[in-house]
């Protein structure tokens, strides 16, 4: 029986294009507050309107000011309070004259709106103003006037919090729910990648580029941890502004695309994962309480709520480092280089470990894939019309932050960096795959090996091949004049560069929607495979199972008891594992191919690895 459709969404929330946010286009926001550091009673809130019930003392004055924001001069802040609002706050570091403040006034103004306008209830769209209300009242503190003007005209009427609950984060249109069967997977986001859907300022996904910038290959190691719905944390520093889009869109790109989710078993992990945004040391007992409910039995329906993520998995970013030693309390840990690093000959690249300390390293195919995906984007930079020079469509004309946006990066330098500074995150050729190689380059003079990276490009080059010629997509094989191959630039070259060179004038965000729907086909790419693999298991389990009961008509059945091995465990070749996109000689791989069996299907996996035989003796 098909499982219940959940009601988070499979695809990015996009949301209608409007040349300037109004206050038709802005959320209705739940309390409005403004927070003061003094340097003897330590971070206040002088100046609050809420809704009725909702608590704010002693709560939001921590999450809405990280530890180290006394560093930088003005940031953005997101994150969730009570687990039914998001949050966002405008940070103000303003010199000033008075020795009392050491002569430096941090204020921040901030925000709750509700989570059923989405991950972050479409927050982004206040912040323009609220980084204007904090800059004028981080100069005068009285000025307290524009946030009353400001709660009267955004405030939240309690039929709007209501109204909007059942409602989902992401419509999808009718079509896309009457088609999403499982052979649908490589449509997957198209119904994104229209010309209508366009992204307003400051919207996260805007940073996507600038995630792939940062992450390199090792995004796919962490996509598939999201995949798995572990606790992932990002370990920072101030500014937290991007970090906090990096969580958005980590979440973003490991949703689980409506064209899968009816044919996973139920119960089935959540269908997003949960972005927790900047949370800090006074989160911890919250943590703590949700890795005592990730230990529950979910596999009973009647006990799990659906509308219940606690112990689901997260994603979140911290700057209290007291967090990364506390290794019971997430699965994966990415500390990010500090911000001095970008002046470094080499490329930092963030550290990306498990608890315990084991560091994670992408694999060779996640390399080719990486340099596969940076190819496609290239060509759809080289496709899209480009704005005019000096503009940029996703911050507003008056954009003076010092925040680490993307909206420079089509006059950034790239450094020619050799592929040998990127041991440090990719893992080695195995011998296996060295062995595997040469017996097949002398067994077939290399024309077998030439047939299986053909058939590797061609797989990776479907993920976007609609998305770069709509009208042909045969055509996506042949390279448009005006683009460069990039298969043998270094890891350090931009892709948000090519999303800035290709700015549309009018907010149009085609890079970054291909990013969305390419991971969303992966994903859909990878789960397909395994619900192959499970159908045709239980199938000829059914079949045996049949052509055996004449035979066991004298033999004792044993209730709730036996060995059900045979019916849990499944078998997975090293075709599998290749036409899911991942690397027949990692053995992180395999591992995560049994983790997903395990988690989304329930099974146990036995990989059956690559080699050759000769006269039914393994060479290699």
């Amino acid at each position: 029986m098909a499982p219940a459709r959940r009601a988070q969404p499979s695809s990015i929330s996009v949301p209608p294009p409007a040349p300037a946010a109004t206050l038709v286009d802005l959320p209705p926001i739940a309390a409005l507050f403004l927070i003061d550091f003094d340097v003897k009673a330590g971070y206040t809130i002088v100046w609050k309107q809420s809704t009725p019930g909702l608590e704010l003392e002693g709560l939001v004055e921590y999450k809405s000011l990280p530890s180290g924001l006394h560093t930088v001069s003005d940031d953005l802040i997101y994150f969730v309070h009570d687990g039914a609002h998001a949050g966002l706050s405008a940070f103000v570091n303003e010199p000033c004259e008075e020795e009392e403040a050491r002569h430096a006034r941090m204020i921040a103004v901030g925000i709750l709106v509700p989570l059923s306008y989405g991950r972050l209830g479409r927050a982004w769209r206040h912040a323009e103003n609220l980084k204007k209300m904090a800059a004028n009242l981080a100069k005068n503190r009285n000025q307290t006037e524009i946030l009353e003007k400001y709660w009267d005209s955004n405030k939240a009427k309690e039929g709007e919090i209501f109204s909007t609950v059942n409602t989902p984060i992401s419509p999808v249109p009718d079509q896309l729910r009457k088609t999403h069967g499982r052979h649908s997977s490589l449509t997957d986001g198209v119904s994104l990648f229209q010309p209508e859907h366009k992204l307003s300022p400051y919207h996260p996904a805007w940073s996507l580029a600038e995630l792939l910038d940062s992450f390199g290959p090792l995004i796919f190691p962490i996509h598939r941890a999201a995949l798995l719905r572990q606790r992932i944390l990002i370990s920072c520093h101030a500014p937290v502004h991007e970090i906090c889009n990096f969580v958005y869109n980590i979440s973003i790109l490991s949703n689980i695309p409506l064209s899968i989710t009816d044919s996973l078993p139920t119960p089935a992990p959540p269908q997003r994962l949960r972005p927790l945004f900047s949370i800090g040391v006074h989160d911890i007992s919250f943590l703590m309480d949700d890795l005592k409910a990730s230990k529950r039995d979910r596999s009973d329906e009647s006990a799990v709520d659906d509308a219940d993520e606690s112990g689901s998995g997260w994603i979140a970013c911290t700057t209290d480092s007291i967090l990364a030693t506390k290794d019971t309390l997430w699965d994966m840990l990415i500390t990010m280089p500090p911000d001095y690093s970008a002046n470094a000959k080499d490329k930092a690249w963030p550290v990306v470990e498990y608890a315990g300390g084991k560091i994670v390293k992408a694999t060779q195919r996640d390399l080719r894939r990486f340099n596969a995906l940076r190819t496609g984007l290239a060509r759809l930079a080289a496709l899209a019309p480009t704005a005019p020079a000096g503009q940029d469509p996703r911050s507003p004309e008056s954009e003076t932050s010092a925040v680490r946006l993307s909206t420079s990066h089509s006059a950034r330098v790239v450094k020619d960096e050799p592929y040998g500074a990127a041991d440090k995150l990719i893992e080695p050729v195995t011998w296996a795959a060295f062995a595997y190689n040469g017996f097949m380059w002398w067994a077939s003079a290399g024309e077998q090996i030439r047939s299986e990276e053909q058939e590797e490009s061609t797989r990776d080059a479907a993920l976007l091949a609609d998305l770069l010629f709509p009208t042909s997509p045969r055509a996506s094989m042949s390279l448009p004049p005006s683009a460069t191959p990039l298969q043998a630039e270094p890891l350090s070259n931009s892709i948000a560069s090519l999303a800035g060179r290709r700015g549309s004038v009018d907010g149009e965000a085609n890079i970054e929607l291909a990013i969305i729907t390419y991971f969303h086909r992966l994903t859909t790419q990878m789960l397909s495979v395994m619900v192959d693999i499970v159908d045709s298991a239980d199938e000829t389990y059914r079949d045996n199972d049949e052509g055996d009961d004449e035979n066991d008509e004298n033999e004792d059945l044993i209730p709730n008891g036996g060995d059900d091995s045979d019916l849990s465990a499944i078998t997975i070749d090293s075709r599998s594992i290749e036409t899911m996109g991942l690397d027949v000689w990692s053995a992180s791989d395999a591992l995560f191919v049994q983790e997903l069996a395990a988690v989304y299907f329930g099974r146990q996996a036995v990989i059956e690895g690559k080699g050759v035989e000769v006269c039914g003796v393994r060479v290699c």
